[in-house]
């Protein structure tokens, strides 16, 4: 039986950097993934990174088999180097499934090959996997993809349609969009994106349809079957609708299957995921959930913010938690992009809050007319007594960068009215937090 200081099950962002600092000092890692093709785990090889390489290069016109063979070309090169930077840190890399047979001890399946492994320290890592709704035909009919699946095309389909209106729906519609798909969203919500601002989520959606996305919202599909000519068929509440391809995002749910997590005391929350403490540790002591599979927000950036917990505890002096996790922003990748920190303005009139709210068009700003892209809006939310900003939204090109700036400000509890004096470089889209915050 090998025994180890630490070991990782999972190849994802928080493991594989908690995997790399430990092994440097000196401590006995071991690392393993039941998948090649994950090597640097989901963001690397079938999220955020081949997704945004998909929309660059579909933004530089290039057809659908050269922005296919880039995206490959990308995740082949990260997948690889995600490897040798373990291996060359000095952890032990394992090709395996591994289950739980107690509380410390796992067992490594690799083929017909098994070995047992105990460690001081566990992390699971195995972030999450495609939400499957019980809607009768889509496991089994043909030409139904998940955000993984839909990736590895090798033809565009004339005609997609995307069930589910969340980022990731978003993401790949407009890209197939872009791409030269005829695009068709079905979403159960009776509302576009009611968790984003609403004037911003209008206009977004007014965005999509005017580069010829269709948007059905209220729509519950009941069944999917193949029709005789191999397209793909809804039969739902609005009608019967039919594509080439259609994609199932309907979210993503923490991946516990298979991990043998009923020979131990590990719990689960009610949401299925596995259940931390402050710092992350699992209801068994020494064992810990990190990423995607804990049920937290799903953004690699919070993996990273995990390993930051719990490097934080067992080297540190476990002063950093989830608890005092500050602000987090997030984006969504369509045409163009919306990004979001903090509150809404309906959030913060429910809350009975001091506040004022302004919007500003992108057409009034000067880099917009240089960039030839005048959608879009920014949007920022006030503590009139604390000075603090409570929220901003973002819809633009390059959103995702600037949204970083304001969560920077709200962090550190800088007033609104300093980022109304900054000093910008022009001409840029941040010079415009100058206005926005001049309430």
């Amino acid at each position: 039986m090998l025994h180890f200081d630490l070991f990782v099950i999972g190849f994802g962002k928080a493991g594989k950097t908690l995997a790399a600092k430990m092994a440097s000092q000196g401590k006995k890692v071991g690392l393993a993934e039941q998948d090649p093709a994950m090597y640097g785990g989901t963001c690397i090889n079938i999220g955020c990174i081949p997704t945004k390489t998909l929309i660059r290069a579909a933004e530089e016109n290039q057809s659908f088999s050269q922005v296919m063979a880039e995206k490959n070309a990308v995740t082949g090169r990260l997948n690889k180097k995600n490897y040798a930077m373990l291996e060359g840190a000095g952890v032990t890399l394992f090709d395996a499934q591994v289950r739980f047979q107690s509380n410390k001890v796992l067992t490594l399946t690799a083929g017909d090959d098994q070995q047992e492994v105990t460690a001081e320290i566990i992390i699971i890592n195995t972030g999450a996997i495609s939400n499957q709704l019980p809607i009768p035909g889509l496991l089994e009919s043909e030409h139904v993809y998940d955000s993984t699946g839909i990736q590895g095309l090798s033809e565009l389909p004339q005609r997609l349609g995307v069930l589910g209106a969340g980022p990731i729906g978003l993401e790949f519609a407009s890209l197939y969009n872009r791409l030269g798909s005829q695009v068709t969203i079905l979403d159960a919500a009776e509302t576009f994106l009611p968790r984003s601002e609403e004037s911003l989520a209008q206009m977004a959606k007014g965005y999509l349809e005017e580069d010829g996305i269709q948007i059905h919202l209220g729509v519950q599909t009941q069944s999917i079957t193949n029709t005789s000519d191999g397209k793909v068929s809804l039969d739902t509440n609005a009608g019967t609708f039919e594509f080439d391809a259609l994609l199932y995002a309907t979210g993503r749910k923490p991946n516990t299957q298979n991990l043998g997590l009923e020979n131990t005391d590990i719990q689960l929350t009610d949401r299925g995921a596995i259940q931390v403490d402050a710092h992350c540790q699992t209801t068994v002591p020494q064992v810990f959930a990190v990423g995607d599979v804990n049920g937290g927000p799903q953004f690699t950036y919070i993996s990273l913010d995990d390993f930051r917990i719990v490097y934080n505890y067992l080297e540190g002096d476990g002063s950093y938690t989830l608890d005092n996790r500050k602000h987090i922003p997030n984006a969504i990748f369509m045409q163009p992009t919306l990004a979001q920190v903090g509150l809404t303005e309906a959030q913060a009139q429910a809350a009975n809050l001091p506040y004022k709210a302004k919007e500003m068009p992108v057409a009034g700003m000067p880099r917009g007319h240089v960039d030839g892209d005048l959608r879009g809006a920014f949007k920022a939310i006030v503590n009139t007594e604390t000075k603090e900003i409570l929220g901003a939204s973002i819809l633009s090109h390059n959103a995702q960068e600037i949204i970083n700036l304001i969560t920077m400000a709200m962090d550190n509890h800088i007033p609104y009215t300093y980022l109304a004096q900054q000093i910008f470089t022009h001409p840029t889209l941040a010079e415009n937090l100058n206005d926005l915050f001049n309430l």
